[in-house]
C-alpha cells in the first residue's frame, strides 16, 4: 500500500485546502466498491486499491476531529487516521457484506487512538484498558452530565463521575487532572482581567533547541525504562504483549491463542497481566531514580 499516491496532510498552516481535496473524491456505489475491493484483493490493482482509499478520506477527517481535545496537532490525527485507513483497505474482505466504511471505522479509530496514546506518557497515562477507557470517555461523560470544572471537580461532581463510568472517585480525579493540564484553548484569556490570549504570549511556533533536547532525553529514558521493564517478563509473556501492543501490525487474539493453544481469554488476561507488570516495574525504578 506504500505505492499509493494521497493528497498530503500539511504540517503547517491551514488543513482547509486538504479538506477540499478530500471532498472532491466521490464516494463510491456498493457495487462499484465490492468490484474495487475484488481487483485489489484479487489482482493486487493499486489504482482499484487508490481508489478505495481516497473515496474514504472525508471519513478519516470526520473521525480524527473528534480526537482534537488531546491537544495534539490535527494534521498529526489525520495522517495517522489515513494509516489505519490504508491498513483497511489492505484487509478488507468485501464478501463478509459489509461496507468498506464501517469496516475502516475501526481502523482509523485504532490508529488514532494508538496515537494518541503513545503521545502521552506512560507516568501520565495508564495503559491498561480500563484506564484506556477512562482516557477516551470521561470528556464525553462530562459534557452529558453538563459538568465544567477548571481542572479540578467538586466532590459532588467527582461522585455523579464515578457513578456514571463506574470507576472510582480517584481514578476520575486523577484522569481530570491528566487531561485538564493540555487542554487550554489558545484563544483563551490569560486572566479575566486582561483582552490578551494565550496565543499572544506565544515567542516563537518551533520549540527552543533546549525543549527538543529535553524531549528527546525523556524519550530515551522512557524507552530505557520500557526495555528493562520488558525484561523482568516471562518469556509468553513479553511475546505476547509486544504482539500485541508494540508492532505496526498487531496480531490478534485469535492469532496469538493459536499460536499457543490457549483460548482467546487467556491471552487477553496474559496481556492485561503482563500490561500491569510492565507498568509496576516502571513506577518502581522511577521510586528508585528519584530516592
Amino acid at each position: 500500500m506504500s505505492t499509493l499516491s494521497v493528497p498530503a496532510v500539511p504540517q503547517e498552516g491551514s488543513l482547509s485546502q486538504y479538506f477540499t481535496e478530500a471532498w472532491k473524491f466521490p464516494m463510491l456505489e456498493a457495487e462499484e466498491e465490492f468490484m474495487l475491493a475484488q481487483r485489489w484483493r484479487e489482482h493486487g490493482d493499486i489504482e482499484a486499491a487508490h481508489k478505495l482509499v481516497t473515496s474514504h478520506l472525508r471519513l478519516v477527517c470526520k473521525i480524527a476531529t473528534g480526537y482534537r481535545g488531546y491537544g495534539l496537532p490535527l494534521a498529526d490525527l489525520i495522517s495517522e487516521g489515513n494509516i489505519g485507513l490504508m491498513k483497511a483497505v489492505k484487509k478488507f474482505e468485501p464478501e463478509r457484506g459489509f461496507r468498506l466504511s464501517t469496516y475502516a471505522m475501526w481502523w482509523v479509530r485504532a490508529a488514532i487512538t494508538e496515537f494518541v496514546l503513545r503521545s502521552w506518557s506512560m507516568v501520565k497515562m495508564g495503559t491498561v484498558a480500563a484506564q484506556k477507557k477512562l482516557f477516551f470517555s470521561l470528556r464525553k461523560v462530562k459534557s452529558q452530565l453538563k459538568i465544567i470544572d477548571n481542572g479540578e471537580l467538586t466532590p459532588q461532581q467527582t461522585e455523579q463521575l464515578s457513578d456514571a463510568m463506574n470507576v472510582s472517585e480517584d481514578d476520575v480525579v486523577m484522569m481530570n487532572r491528566r487531561l485538564s493540564s493540555r487542554d487550554v484553548s489558545l484563544n483563551a484569556p490569560v486572566s479575566d482581567e486582561e483582552t490578551m490570549e494565550f496565543q499572544d504570549t506565544l515567542v516563537a511556533e518551533s520549540p527552543s533547541p533546549e525543549a527538543l533536547l529535553a524531549d528527546s532525553e525523556e524519550l530515551g529514558e522512557r524507552k530505557l525504562l520500557l526495555k528493562k521493564a520488558l525484561e523482568t517478563l516471562p518469556e509468553r509473556e513479553r511475546h505476547i504483549l509486544t504482539e500485541r501492543q508494540m508492532i505496526e501490525e498487531p496480531q490478534t487474539l485469535e492469532e496469538l491463542g493459536k499460536h499457543y493453544g490457549i483460548s482467546r481469554e487467556r491471552i487477553r488476561q496474559l496481556e492485561a497481566r503482563a500490561m500491569e507488570k510492565v507498568k509496576a516495574a516502571v513506577m518502581h525504578e522511577m521510586a528508585e531514580q528519584a530516592a
